[in-house]
């Protein structure tokens, strides 16, 4: 695998791959687990050459995140994409991506960027969807994978992507979970032992109110104080458990279908996202 720190070099090296040859990119902030990995072996399935990048993007992080602390392990990352078959890793430093502060920005539309995770970190997808469209720029990816854990965030990017004209495939990758049901996250390892026990709660919670959803229930607004007391009950402080349409995240009707439910609540000082469609 090549290690890349410029991107100069990165876009020279691409550019060996052929005319003819089709690139994957599988955008990443590191700490990588097998959720990661699932991409980047999926990846071969849609491309000749598959890309990595690891960047910790400031953008996308509210004062008093966890920014400073987010876990940083590159050498075991490096050696996992390469045990996955990636030939080419994009691992730039902040001077490199930005060398001057960034003056202009992808700005989502409200209706996409302001709800749900957006209403508790505002200005989040302005430094998500800026820093992949940098990404994108820098790489000229055919196709580009990310997962559905971020549901929200793959809703952006290919609304982003579609409305821009960027000739690129968005490829959603589904949640890998771990045994108990946990999705798999890199935050997942501030969990004390104590919490990661309770974790997969978020999980189960979810499952009821999708299958309460499937046996005809309609009032979403009572599943989602049921669900929302539920983890208080045990601890938890959510943010939001929500159903919304898949296509744009907005209030459904009764009886509406192609349906998703999300979730982000804080366990101790960890917070976790996850969601399941229905």
């Amino acid at each position: 695998m090549h290690i890349h720190e410029t991107i100069a070099g990165l876009r020279a090296a691409l550019k060996t791959a052929g005319p003819n040859k089709r690139v994957a990119l599988v955008p990443t902030m590191g700490n990588l687990h097998e959720g990661h990995i699932a991409l980047m072996t999926q990846a071969r399935d849609h491309a000749d050459t598959v890309a990595a990048t690891i960047f910790v993007n400031r953008l996308q992080f509210r004062p008093g995140e966890d920014f400073d602390k987010y876990p940083r392990t590159f050498r075991a990352d490096c050696e996992k994409l390469a045990a996955a078959g990636v030939e080419h890793l994009f691992a730039p430093d902040e001077g490199e991506m930005y060398p001057q502060p960034q003056g202009y920005h992808v700005e989502p539309p409200p209706e996409q960027a302001n709800v749900l995770e957006g209403e508790f970190r505002p200005g989040h997808f302005r430094g998500v969807a800026t820093v992949v469209m940098k990404l994108f720029q820098i790489a000229q990816p055919d196709v580009a994978l990310f997962g559905k854990k971020d549901f929200q965030q793959l809703l952006v990017i290919r609304n982003m992507v579609r409305d821009l004209n960027l000739p690129i495939e968005i490829v959603g990758k589904d949640t890998v979970r771990a045994a108990d049901g946990l999705a798999l996250s890199s935050r997942n390892g501030y969990l004390s032992t104590t919490e990661r026990s309770e974790a997969p709660r978020l999980w189960r919670t979810l499952t009821k109110v999708v299958g309460r959803i499937n046996a005809g229930d309609t009032d979403f607004p009572r599943l989602e104080q049921e669900a929302m007391a539920e983890l208080g009950a045990n601890g938890w402080v959510p943010d939001y458990i929500a159903v919304r349409k898949k296509i744009d995240l907005q209030l459904p009707a009764a009886h509406e279908s192609g349906l998703v439910v999300l979730a982000a609540a804080r366990l101790g000082s960890t917070r976790l996202i996850d969601n399941l469609e229905v």
